[in-house]
């Protein structure tokens, strides 16, 4: 394997002595609590998905085979390790395990396959990769092997069989893969002891996590966040969003939540608030792997769920199972709504049928986590926005002048502790999205007196469905192999229970092509379904700018008409 990488961030010794100094940053790692949580509490449960239920106990002990496990596999610090895996514990195991020994861990959605995950490959060059055998019907397995032929940087895959797989029988692992089992026995006989591993103790200033997310020319961008940077996460979610919340009852922590999870892990909703948070207020996290609506809610009967975070569908599809006004929904209090704003009439229906569950808005990106939320008291006027920056952070908008403006639509910017270390394509990349010591998000959005913001749109060519960003550019840059297509732009369509869909304008070349001869294109090119467009309008020409630009605003506005 090779050495230690570095990754240039923009966290220059100012920002750090400022933020530490202040409090803003606390100097303090995950593993830590794992540790306390693991040693207090080896009894209660930490972990409930499609495998049963996992104790404190069992977590501490798993995430110290697998840490000595990488070792012997010849993971070090700095060294990226990537987990493409649905919302099971061992990808919480193996984040942790990586993180106590100073690896970065590149969280991938379970949805992404070959040509999305191979981008990602090159230009994040994981030396190890943690994936499923299958998920939802997909090899997922298979596909790595495939995809590690061509990515010789891959040193080692090690695949984990699903909840149905025979625990006693000899896994049918493709290529040279290993097994998670072997992975553990790999750590179990380890020569590397307590001592070995602590001097690989990271610093809370060192980069922990890589996470790839879409930007304006439809490539994935690396986004790095420090331990520091991810605490502040938790912190201001902690302090906002569970305020007058009363732990489970009998927990051993002040702030041990029974918390929900179904966004992906591989996802940053899904890593922080469905991972770091549970697992830092020594709380117990009940996930899906795949969302069920009914399902959820007799989770919350079982389990006495407190918390759950997810975007404006998921709360739509509670809303809509059967028998609801029955159900016993007493230990839910906080469901946090992002990803798009809440629509009132959705809002109101929570209000009458969810009790004691106060929706709360929030905004966020990849970049930044959550950073601005709703108050658990505010009223309906203000549930229906993006809420108000988070502690020790700060949003504003401005015109196109660089001013700030309120109560007018501009561009949106931030700064603040929770604000990522960089992009990995390094600082100068980085800072073409810097203006002022202020971060360009690419949203639009209107600021009121009090520091309330509602997202009025995006200035970045980006769809986002059920809370996902769709890379729009790859996807049009994957139709315009296609031989019936001259020219395609694809736009953000309005959709009542997805937010947005993606709607594909096409000038043809010929014969126009149907909506399923391209989605059936799609599919040959290996393109994840949830990025295929939805809707096609086929034009004769394409409104554009005097540089010859296609003016996409223009082709929204035929939604707007209709």
């Amino acid at each position: 394997m090779t050495a230690k990488r570095f990754f240039e961030t923009m966290l220059e010794a100012e920002r750090i002595d400022e933020w530490t100094a202040s409090g803003g940053w606390a100097d303090r790692l995950l593993d830590e609590r794992i540790v306390r949580w693991s040693a207090e509490r080896p009894d209660d449960p930490v972990i409930t998905d499609r495998f049963g239920t996992m104790t404190w106990g069992e977590f501490g002990d798993d995430v110290d085979a697998v840490s000595r496990g990488l070792l012997e596999l010849g993971v070090r610090p700095g060294m990226i390790v990537q987990l493409q895996l649905p919302n099971w514990r061992h990808f919480l195991i193996a984040t942790q395990a990586c993180e106590r020994i100073g690896a970065v861990v590149n969280p991938v959605a379970p949805i992404f396959r070959h040509n999305e995950v191979t981008v990602m490959s090159e230009l994040g060059r994981p030396v190890l990769v943690i994936t499923a055998d299958s998920y939802r019907g997909f090899e997922l397995g298979k596909m790595h092997a495939e995809l590690r032929e061509r990515c010789d940087w891959v040193t080692e895959l090690v695949i984990v069989p699903g909840p149905s797989a025979d625990a006693d029988a000899e896994p049918d692992l493709p290529g040279d893969a290993m097994s998670w089992q072997d992975l553990i026995e790999e750590g179990q006989f380890s020569s590397y002891d307590r001592a070995a591993v602590e001097l690989l103790r990271p610093g809370p200033n060192d980069v922990c996590e890589m996470m790839f997310t879409s930007g304006t020319t439809g490539m994935p961008k690396g986004v790095m966040h420090t331990h520091n940077i991810l605490a502040v996460s938790v912190d201001v979610f902690l302090d906002r969003v569970c305020a007058g919340l009363e732990p489970h009852p009998g927990a051993g922590a002040p702030q041990a939540y029974v918390c929900h999870m179904a966004s992906t892990l591989g996802h940053q909703t899904g890593y922080l608030y469905g991972m770091r948070l549970p697992l830092h207020a020594g709380g117990h996290v009940v996930m899906q792997d795949v969302w069920d609506p009914t399902e959820f809610v007799g989770l919350i009967e079982k389990h006495r769920i407190q918390l759950s975070m997810g975007a404006t569908p998921f709360l739509a599809d509670v809303l809509a199972v059967d028998g609801l006004a029955e159900r016993d929904l007493s230990s839910w209090k906080r469901f946090l709504c992002a990803g798009a704003a809440i629509p009132r009439p959705v809002l109101e229906r929570a209000t009458e049928l969810l009790g004691d569950c106060t929706v709360m808005p929030g905004w966020g990106m990849t970049e930044c986590g959550l950073l601005t939320v709703g108050m658990p008291d505010d009223p309906i006027e203000r549930r229906v926005t993006d809420g108000r920056a988070v502690r020790d952070n700060e949003v504003r908008v401005v015109d196109e002048g660089g001013a700030p403006i309120l109560d007018a639509e501009g561009d949106l910017q931030c700064r603040g502790t929770s604000l990522f270390a960089g992009y990995m394509a390094g600082r100068e990349f980085t800072a073409q999205h810097w203006t002022d010591g202020w971060f360009d998000t690419g949203d639009r959005a209107i600021m009121d007196a009090d520091g309330y913001i509602s997202i009025a749109g995006r200035s970045k060519d980006l769809v986002i469905r059920g809370g996902e960003n769709v890379p729009v550019k790859e996807i049009e840059d994957v139709l315009m192999r296609h031989p019936a297509v001259g020219v395609a732009a694809i736009v953000a369509k309005p959709h009542e229970r997805l937010g947005e869909i993606g709607c594909a304008f096409v000038q043809a070349a010929g014969d126009p092509p149907s909506l399923a001869d391209l989605t059936a294109f799609l599919d040959e090119q290996n393109v994840t379904r949830q990025f295929w467009p939805e809707d096609l309008v086929i034009v004769d020409e394409f409104p554009m700018t005097p540089s010859g630009k296609i003016q996409k605003y223009r082709l929204r506005e035929t939604f707007d008409e209709a």
